[in-house]
């Protein structure tokens, strides 16, 4: 499978904008954005005059590696959203926001997405009761997502609802801290995304 391996801070970057991928790092003064707050490489600190395409463009890589995907799945992730009832941009976040890697991050289960998908991979979840290993999950309304008895004990998963504690958990998740479990108790909407996201972009780029 592919996968990116080089500094995921050059994303953050090349968009000029925090998309809190490196967890407790991006909340620090050690932030790249902060301390260099242009695009990475010999020409970002120049003066860059995108297309109308161009804009699009970046506006669809911005989303795809806030939510860490690849192309491919982000394209079929949009795909879903085309054949769902609604407006086609709302539904590609919601379905973004309720994919079980991210719920997971959301929950407060992992520092970051990344991490969260690794440990939905390595098995340590379990949805309604089920194990599950398959990080593009979507879950539901109820839905209830616990770490297993085993995987309590990680240092990683305290340390991550400590730092959860900081960040926040979204009011449509419902925390138990001492059982190691969270509910999806509302379904997302557009206004709960405070990511600046201009979503008809990327839905006028798939659509050419």
């Amino acid at each position: 499978m592919a996968r990116y391996t080089g500094s995921v801070c050059r994303f953050c970057r090349r968009e000029k904008l925090k998309l809190f991928l490196k967890g407790d790092r991006c909340f620090s003064e050690k932030c790249s954005v902060d301390r260099r707050a242009y695009p990475p490489g010999q020409h970002g600190q120049g003066r860059i005059k995108f297309s109308s395409y161009g804009k699009q463009l970046r506006e669809k890589q911005k989303v795809k590696r806030f939510y860490g995907l690849l192309e491919k799945q982000f394209r079929l992730t949009f795909k879903r959203a085309s054949q769902m009832k609604g407006i086609k941009g709302e539904n590609l976040l919601q379905l973004l926001e309720r994919r079980l890697d991210n719920m997971v991050y959301r929950m407060g289960f992992a520092r970051t997405r990344r991490e969260a998908r690794q440990l939905v991979q390595h098995g340590h979840f379990r949805v309604n009761g089920h194990k599950v290993n398959i990080p593009s999950v979507i879950l539901n309304l109820g839905d209830v997502v616990d770490v297993r008895e085993k995987s309590r004990k990680m240092d990683l998963v305290k340390d991550s609802l400590d730092a959860a504690e900081r960040r926040g958990v979204p009011h449509w998740i419902e925390l138990d801290r001492k059982e190691f479990k969270a509910e999806l108790k509302v379904l997302p909407t557009r206004e709960d995304i405070s990511m600046p996201i201009q979503e008809q972009m990327i839905v006028e780029l798939y659509s050419k």
